[in-house]
């Protein structure tokens, strides 16, 4: 995950912000064995040390990437996150291929 997201996130796209909460997210849930994540904005800023318009920016980063799925049960709820991870698919269907 990181030799492929951190080049990505933070060198072509120049957002190490989105690089810090993917990995945030990821680390809250792998911790969690879940597959989607209820957090604040506001939680995230403080479990990263970045500011919320940070966290933001970077979610923004993160959801046009295709990389972060945001859900929400209404309008007023805490978004639900869940990760996507293409390159792990890719290379799976890759080694099954050479099998």
């Amino acid at each position: 995950m990181i030799d492929t997201l951190m080049p990505d996130l933070v060198g072509h796209d120049h957002s190490p912000s989105a690089f810090l909460v993917y990995l945030f997210l990821w680390s809250q849930l792998y911790r969690a064995e879940q597959r989607r994540l209820a957090v604040s904005l506001q939680q995230i800023a403080e479990g990263t040390g970045l500011s919320k318009s940070a966290v933001q920016a970077g979610m923004r980063v993160l959801q046009r990437r295709r990389l972060v799925v945001v859900t929400r049960k209404s309008q007023t709820a805490i978004p639900e996150y869940e990760l996507v991870r293409h390159w792990v698919r890719r290379r799976a269907k890759t080694q099954g291929a050479r099998t």
